[in-house]
């Protein structure tokens, strides 16, 4: 029975996650980007000072809050297993891949956030929701395609993806400490419990704590083994970019492999058209959506030109990996999907010592418990969307998350990546067909937000200028305030 369910989930990954979704991405990112003139490069400047940007008023998260709780849901196993298996069966070249899908991605992370932001509405508890459910709803006016994506927001962060994240602590501090898996469950689903029945603003508050040390932390790690092989770094770019074109004879014949396992495991770590980012930024308070657009975009950069490039120079630099598919094993013989994490951990222990791979359980824990938070929030807005607010709803919801957490330590590791694959892909494929939909409205939010920036205002969005209905007068305090001359 377990063998025909490990078949049909690796089957249904197969097909969510054929070539013809990664040409989506590929496609989207870059129509979006040509359309749009690159505003994830025009805008740098702009991104920075959005990130760290006071807010007006407290009915939502602060930018700082959403970029951190989405930084945290970003970054996870994704960072460090998925750029390990990214390398084991598309080669090096998959990093330039994840590079590529990351720079032209976050024109689609600007999209999807800014649509989200100008749709969402004013939650029962006073808090903001919204995300692709709602734009596809109100901007596509399809409810089926809002409803499908729904489903898959709750199916995938929800159910399928966390088992991902949990397997990874119990690996790695089983290989550092020698802990029992179960027992690693079992304190993840305590702590996690804890977060989780605080709401939203719980979540941002911890994330905001926990998303810079994680990041910096693992920086540190990443930079002094790059400088203790600083000579070593331009061979190493030169496989990245020769494998990534099959121009390095090892490689070349797995090119095709390099771009699908490159854009797979990139829309896995950052997200970018996953449609997951939005619903935590919908959440934020601005006066204008592409405001938070640009601080997502920006999100997306952290995560996979900062955080997997860290995975990939400690992967490459000390040679602690293997390859599916080449001629010429490196290093040890190991099989590659289940030992992701532990790749990571084996390149810091031999560089180190063994107290490295104890540091970095720990830093595990906390990639983990973030990005536990952001999936938790993500389904559970999307439980309460399907519900009309629901709380009965909510609560199973809980009780069901914490089951999947727990399930993540049981269950074999393939097909806990498979079924992560199947929840990341699926949410994608419905989002992106959503937000390309109405496209138009992203490009004109963001010529709007230039065009008053250039008159020397702080931007304000006026909804019924985009023929969007605000019946909860969510964007009335900023035009009143606007008129007055206050802002």
């Amino acid at each position: 029975m377990y063998d025909l369910y490990v078949s049909l989930v690796n089957g249904l990954n197969g097909i969510i996650w054929s070539k013809a979704l990664v040409y989506l991405c590929l496609a989207a990112g870059l129509y979006l980007s040509i359309r749009m003139k690159f505003p994830q490069f025009r805008l740098f400047k702009e991104m920075c000072k959005l990130i760290v940007a006071k807010p007006d008023t407290d009915k939502g998260i602060t930018p700082f809050q959403s970029f951190c709780a989405t930084v945290g849901s970003r970054v996870g196993m994704g960072n460090i297993a998925g750029v390990a298996t990214a390398i084991y069966f598309g080669g090096p070249g998959a990093v330039f891949w994840m590079w590529c899908i990351a720079l032209i991605g976050a024109a689609s992370a600007f999209s999807e956030t800014a649509l989200a932001q100008a749709y969402k509405r004013l939650g029962p508890d006073g808090v903001y929701v919204g995300g692709p459910a709602h734009f596809i709803e109100r901007g596509v006016k399809f409810k089926p395609l809002a409803i499908a994506f729904a489903i898959m927001a709750i199916f995938g962060p929800g159910i399928m993806m966390p088992g991902v994240q949990v397997q990874s602590i119990a690996s790695t501090f089983n290989n550092a400490f020698g802990a029992s898996p179960i027992v690693i469950g079992v304190i993840t689903v305590v702590l996690i419990a804890m977060v989780i029945f605080g709401g939203v603003k719980r979540i941002s508050r911890v994330a905001e704590i926990l998303a810079p040390v994680m990041c910096v932390a693992y920086l540190i790690f990443a930079l002094i083994i790059t400088f203790a092989n600083i000579t070593k770094v331009p061979g190493v770019f030169k496989l990245i970019f020769s494998s990534a074109f099959g121009a390095n004879a090892l490689y070349g014949s797995i090119i095709g492999t390099a771009v699908q396992w490159g854009v797979k495991r990139g829309v896995y770590s950052n997200e970018a058209g996953q449609g997951s980012g939005p619903i935590i930024a919908a959440s934020a308070e601005c006066s204008h959506p592409a405001k938070q657009g640009l601080v997502q975009a920006g999100s997306v950069y952290i995560d996979t030109l900062l955080v997997c490039t860290c995975s990939a120079m400690i992967i490459l630099l000390t040679g602690s990996y293997n390859v599916s598919g080449a001629s010429g094993m490196i290093t040890e013989n190991l099989p590659g999907i289940a030992y992701g994490i532990l790749w990571a951990q084996t390149a810091l222990i031999s560089f180190f010592g063994g107290w490295a791979g104890k540091v970095l359980a720990i830093i595990v824990v906390i990639f983990v418990f973030t990005s536990l938070m952001g999936y938790y929030y993500q389904a559970e807005a999307n439980v309460r969307y399907l519900s009309k607010e629901s709380k009965t709803a909510t609560m199973i919801f809980r009780i069901v998350f914490l089951i999947s957490v727990f399930a993540g330590v049981l269950v074999d590791d393939e097909v806990v990546w498979s079924m992560g694959d199947i929840g990341c892909g699926g949410m994608a494929w419905f989002n992106i067909i959503g937000m390309l939909i109405i496209s138009g409205q992203a490009i004109k939010l963001l010529k709007d937000y230039e065009a008053q920036r250039k008159a020397g205002k702080d931007p304000v969005f006026h909804p019924a200028e985009f023929g969007i209905e605000d019946p909860d007068g969510v964007w009335d305090d900023y035009q009143k305030r606007e008129k007055e001359g206050s802002f």
